[in-house]
């Protein structure tokens, strides 16, 4: 296992000083399907996980908006991120290892490692693992990186929460984990936003869009959502993932990661008292946004909450990778929604004014058969 891993060190386009991905390198296999074929497949019963969908090549007109989001947005990130580190060195301190969930985490993870490094002058390890929604976490990367890291304490990391399935995912896996293997692990997730309420380490409440929500591989490294497939996936392997190497011309990743870090001298003094209000006020869990989700799969009549998908970061994803029925749209003219606006337009998604709902946006999956 241990070959395995450092094999994963040049496994992607960061640096690794940056990260270290517990992956199985699958970039040899075809797994990608088109949304519509992958959809229909996905709601007959295969599991998400199995394959992947095709990588959007972000058009110029949709990288111009990302520059200008990272641009009108990378202060509100960069004190976020500052806001969850600083409460991780207060809770764990120099013996913290930071273990994000991959994809959408590890720039985050990355994000944090830097924030603590620049102000605290901490070297914290960090890892990007997988974790599955209904299949749990990557048991073999945890078992690695305690036996790495004995009496370490491990941090999870995401980007942010929708209705918080990965949150519960979370927490189940380490109750599993527990009963496996006598260990137990903090199940607390931190992450830049949390809208649904599902965790209580948070840099902010607020639904707003964090860049690399805006983008797939090309803001995260080049690599894949994760993989768990039997036929790839062997008992003794790390879940699987690919290294887009042919999209290195449109990779931004490090230079999102840098936009972001310029800011941290800045914004060090606002994010020690923003973590220091919330260390004191965050509260427990409360997935108040999952009522809001039971309430909108109802009226719309959907089959299945998974097909309801509140947020700007999860509106997104439904946007580049599913097959998007509408979206619910608290403000069509907020600036946090420009980029989800120019996708629906383009996929000819219908957006309905839905003002009552604590989330900016929300996106609905469109049933495989429907027609309409």
């Amino acid at each position: 296992m241990a070959n395995l891993a450092i094999q994963k060190n040049s496994f992607g386009s960061y640096s690794e000083t940056d990260v270290v991905f517990l992956l199985k390198d699958l970039s040899s296999f075809s797994l990608e399907g088109t949304i519509e074929h992958r959809e229909k497949n996905i709601q007959s019963g295969q599991h998400y996980s199995e394959t992947l969908p095709i990588e959007y090549q972000p058009p110029k007109n949709y990288l111009s908006l990302f520059r200008e989001t990272l641009e009108e947005y990378k202060q509100k990130v960069a004190l976020s991120t500052g806001a969850v580190a600083e409460q991780i060195w207060k809770q764990k301190g120099e013996n913290t290892v930071l273990v994000s969930l991959a994809r959408a985490g590890t720039p985050v993870g990355i994000l944090i490692k830097r924030y603590l490094s620049e102000v605290y002058g901490a070297d914290l390890p960090h890892y990007s693992v997988s974790i599955i929604r209904d299949r749990g976490i990557d048991d073999k990367a945890i078992k690695y990186i305690l036996e790495k890291h004995p009496d370490c304490k491990i941090q999870f990391i995401d980007g942010w929460t929708g209705k918080g399935a990965i949150s519960v995912e979370l927490t189940k896996a380490c109750k599993e984990f527990h009963e496996k293997y006598g260990i137990l692990l903090d199940d607390t997730l931190a992450v830049l936003a949390d809208p649904g309420h599902c965790t209580n380490l948070y840099g902010t409440r607020e639904d707003f869009l964090i860049p690399s929500a805006c983008l797939n591989s090309t803001v995260s490294g080049l690599v894949s959502r994760t993989v768990l497939n039997d036929e790839l996936i062997g008992p003794d392997d790390f879940h699987g993932a690919k290294f887009y190497r042919e999209l290195e011309k449109a990779d931004v990743s490090n230079e999102y990661l840098s936009v972001i870090s310029n800011q941290f001298e800045s914004i060090k003094q606002e994010a020690a008292e923003t973590a220091a209000i919330l260390f004191k006020t965050a509260g427990e869990a409360t997935f108040k946004g999952m009522e809001e989700v039971k309430q909108i799969k109802e009226e719309f009549k959907i089959d299945s909450i998974n097909f309801v998908k509140p947020g700007v970061g999860e509106t997104t994803r439904v946007l580049l990778r599913r097959l998007p029925w509408k979206i619910l749209m608290k403000d069509p003219d907020s600036k946090y929604v420009r980029h989800i606006m120019m996708l629906a337009k383009e996929r000819n998604v219908e957006i309905i004014h839905y003002p009552d709902m604590s989330y900016t946006c929300c996106g609905l999956i469109k049933k495989a058969e429907r027609d309409q």
